[in-house]
């Protein structure tokens, strides 16, 4: 006989959990005492938040599920940003969250709430658990469900009672989920079509998503790519899926995307999307996407295939053993005046940004980064201007070293992810860039990675602004910038601000919270700085004071095409 709460924890034994981040409380006192005595790893976090954004960068990282437990109430409560973000990006993860005893559900009890109904649209799957004997089929259900077909967040709610009761139930045979389908089998004729299509193709172009990464298919699409001379675009969360450092590559496109793959998008006489959802952000204006191609889509959901543009050619299943399977019937090619032209792109249109600035530039400092480090490290980043710069100036070569918030852009998310990431890769160097806005809020995490020895590097890019809304209140709200300077009061009109004055002093922070802390504001320090950052047997913040009002450039406006641009403010 074991209790719920020693099912609970065999269950993630079985399923290869070997670390564990979140809080206790009192609906998971059971759950925590047998814990206590497990050979899992636990990371005590410091705000539940903080937890499930671990849990996503580790799985990001290592291509395992991650899991986190918290307890009930505003534990749960607290976990939903964390959740929504796994959810809308595909990551797997497992959430235990404690709930009241069985007798109290409904009766308004003291941290209670309806944490299946809160998560019912933010997770892949949820459900509560009502008999001890459900919970190591549940468990194991769980994360087969979280790690199978397109992935995503589970969370099970498990009531106090459930935990201290007993049950000698075990789970046995392979799991049969009612109504739930893992695997779609590729159907040999839609593969055969898409073959044909990409054979008789002039002017190719391969769409690359996180779902290429997420099926460990990177090799078949680079082979795929090499073959047939296609040349390859990534979505944000794609990078990484196709070396930027290969000839063929087309770098990030949509709204801040390259200039040559928004033109080779929009040149194009056949577009292939592999594990990618056609996000607004990647099309721009829709009846302006892409209007010279056949449209053909792989993708293991069928919900997602047709779903925000008309497809010429769905190809359902599993991107791996789709590209595997085309690659046996597309042909060599000579796209000789496609490649013309797709080169004399790549030339024009790189990434770029003033190299006289006297200032310290932001896109500089990710530049330096990606020199220091030469390109082997794991980046993370928060959301905003920082996020798109370390897009466009760091080269991805490998799968699972760009871990981002694409879908949801969850500021706070780069700190703990790269906790997460750490915690899964001890051996790699993993360094957050974030904006002095969103670092801070999540920025109580850095504890964590003190404690336990992971010796994150956080790079802040402080411009003294929520950056990317104040690009947007420049350009399109007559430079109003409502709520968006983070300088104190005397400062709001911009004067030249003494570095001692900005707040908060995340060097002080960084201190307290027992990490390193250097500030930076030359460009003839940046270099050595992060050779020494680096270095550094332990977590690390460096504030590198940057040009308050640097844009992201290029930038489509909202409600234009690929093509309508914005490349300066000039």
């Amino acid at each position: 006989m074991k209790t719920g709460a020693e099912c609970i924890l065999q269950g993630l034994q079985d399923a290869g959990v070997e670390t564990v981040f979140g809080l206790p409380g009192g609906a998971v006192l059971d759950l925590f005492a047998a814990l206590y005595r497990s050979p899992i790893e636990f990371l005590l976090t410091r705000h539940e938040q903080g937890a499930t954004h671990m849990a996503d960068g580790y799985a990001r990282a290592t291509g395992k599920t991650g899991c986190c437990i918290v307890t009930s109430g505003p534990g749960a409560t607290n976990a939903v940003t964390g959740l929504a973000t796994a959810h809308m990006d595909g990551i797997p993860m497992v959430c235990i969250s404690g709930q009241v005893p069985s007798a109290m559900i409904g009766n308004d009890a003291f941290q209670e709430a309806d944490t299946v109904g809160i998560t019912r649209a933010v997770t892949k799957h949820n459900c509560m658990v009502r008999h001890v004997d459900d919970i190591p089929r549940i468990i194991a259900e769980a994360f087969h469900i979280a790690n199978t077909g397109k992935p995503g967040p589970v969370l099970i709610d498990i009531p106090k009672d459930m935990q201290s009761a007993s049950t000698d139930v075990v789970v046995a045979g392979d799991l049969n989920i009612r109504g739930y389908q893992d695997t779609f089998i590729s159907d040999d004729k839609q593969i055969d079509a898409l073959a044909e299509a990409i054979n008789s193709s002039k002017k190719p172009v391969l769409y690359v998503g996180g779902g290429v990464i997420a099926s460990g298919a990177t090799a078949e699409l680079t082979a795929l790519a090499r073959k047939t001379r296609i040349p390859v675009t990534t979505t944000l969360l794609g990078l990484g899926a196709f070396p930027e450092t290969d000839p063929l590559t087309l770098r990030m496109l949509g709204m801040h995307g390259s200039v040559m793959a928004n033109r080779a998008v929009s040149h194009c006489d056949l577009l292939i999307s592999v594990g990618a959802r056609f996000d607004d952000r990647v099309t721009g204006r829709m009846d302006m996407f892409a209007q010279n191609a056949k449209i053909a889509h792989i993708d293991i959901d069928p919900c997602a295939i047709g779903k925000s543009v008309a497809v010429d050619l769905p190809v359902l299943g599993d991107a791996k053993d789709i590209l595997i399977k085309l690659l046996d019937r597309v042909e060599e090619i000579d796209r000789g005046p496609w490649m013309t032209e797709v080169a004399g792109w790549q030339k024009s249109f790189q990434f770029e940004y003033d190299k006289n600035e006297s200032e310290l530039l932001p896109q500089f400092v990710i530049e330096k980064i990606y020199e220091v480090t030469g390109g082997d490290a794991i980046i993370t980043t928060e959301v905003g201007q920082h996020q798109m710069w370390a897009a466009h100036f760091f080269k991805y070569t490998q799968p699972r070293t760009f871990i981002s918030s694409g879908g949801l852009g969850t500021m706070g998310y780069g700190v703990p992810a790269a906790i997460g990431a750490q915690a899964g890769c001890r051996d790699k160097l993993v360094v957050c860039i974030a904006g002095d806005g969103s670092v801070q809020m999540n920025i109580q995490e850095l504890v964590v990675a003190v404690e336990n020895d992971l010796p994150i590097k956080i790079i802040i890019l402080n411009n003294g602004y929520l950056g990317m809304v104040r690009q947007w209140q420049e350009m399109f709200y007559n430079k109003e910038y409502s709520a968006t300077p983070l300088l104190p009061g005397r400062y709001a009109r911009r004067e030249k601000v003494p570095q001692s004055d900005y707040l908060p002093d995340f060097i002080k922070i960084a201190e307290a919270h027992g990490a390193k802390g250097i500030r930076v504001g030359e460009k003839d320090k940046v270099a050595a700085t992060l050779e020494e950052a680096f270095a550094y047997n332990g977590p690390v913040v460096v504030e590198f004071i940057v040009k308050p009002e640097e844009n992201v450039y290029p930038m489509v406006p909202p409600g234009a095409g690929l093509m309508e641009m914005i490349q300066s403010m000039a």
